[in-house]
């Protein structure tokens, strides 16, 4: 009898005698570039950092920042609901998410609420012009664009190795966690902006 396999399926072999395994050729895994790691700790700190700062403008006032009653007074302008409530959640959000994207801590859920945040910012300036060379100036909607996109990048990309994340499993894999952030961020962004404006 021929020791020849006598199924026509790949893998199955003759008769009792499994066919040896086939080898596959070797492939080295993805080589990881220590310049992403650089680069987004460098888009960490920059994203987080903006954030961070404004943050304590709301909340604490600081580099001439309004405040929390001079920032109620901004979102009771653009008729938001309970806006003291609302100045207390977008500064902490804004100073505890913008600190942990920097220290790439819980970067999908954190960079999301960043999101969330100038989905906000995006509705309420949209009519004001996209670039500061517009007629209505700082309020133009590019940096408030900026700064969502980049959070939600952050959120799909994880936060590199450089990070307080480095071996989490949403760091390892971070497409399907950033996914599932960034339908959570939206949802709180067009919620707030639903049922509270």
């Amino acid at each position: 009898m021929s020791d020849q396999p006598t199924s026509i399926l790949p893998g199955a072999g003759g008769f009792g005698s499994p066919e040896p395994a086939q080898t596959r050729p070797n492939r080295r895994p993805l080589a990881w570039n220590p310049g992403t790691d650089i680069g987004l700790l460098l888009l960490r700190f920059a994203v987080g950092g903006t954030f961070f700062a404004h943050g304590m403008q709301i909340v604490s006032g600081l580099w001439g920042g309004p405040g929390i009653d001079g920032f109620a007074r901004t979102l009771e302008g653009f008729a938001y609901q309970q806006p003291v409530v609302l100045a207390w959640v977008a500064g902490l959000t804004a100073v505890v998410g913008g600190a942990l994207v920097v220290l790439g801590f819980l970067t999908p859920l954190a960079a999301t609420g960043l999101l969330a945040l100038m989905i906000n910012s995006v509705a309420v300036k949209f009519g004001n012009g996209f670039f500061i060379a517009s007629p209505a100036g700082a309020n133009a909607v590019e940096l408030d664009v900026v700064l969502g996109l980049a959070a939600a990048g952050l959120a799909l990309t994880g936060a590199g190795r450089i990070a307080v994340d480095k071996g989490r499993t949403w760091n390892l894999r971070p497409a399907p966690w950033g996914v599932l952030a960034l339908v959570i961020g939206l949802a709180a962004g067009v919620l707030v902006l639903v049922l509270l404006r």
